[in-house]
C-alpha cells in the first residue's frame, strides 16, 4: 500500500485506506465548491452585462 494519497492511483488493484477515500472527497468537495463560486460569478456578471446592453438598444430605439 502507498505511504501517502499522493502516490495512490485510483487504477490499483488494492482497495484504499479510508482516510485516502476521505481526502479524495473532500479535495473533490473543494474543487466543486470553488467551481460553482467562479460560474455564479460569471453568470450574475454576464447578466448585468446583458442588462445594460439591453437598456442601451431600448434607449436608442425608444428615445424619450
Amino acid at each position: 500500500m502507498p505511504n501517502d494519497i499522493n502516490s495512490y492511483r485510483l487504477t490499483s488493484l488494492e482497495e484504499p485506506p479510508e482516510e485516502y477515500l476521505a481526502q479524495i472527497m473532500r479535495e473533490a468537495e473543494e474543487d466543486a465548491f470553488i467551481r460553482q463560486e467562479e460560474a455564479t460569478k460569471k453568470y450574475f456578471e454576464e447578466l448585468q452585462q446583458n442588462i445594460l446592453k439591453s437598456k442601451e438598444q431600448w434607449k436608442t430605439t425608444n428615445p424619450s
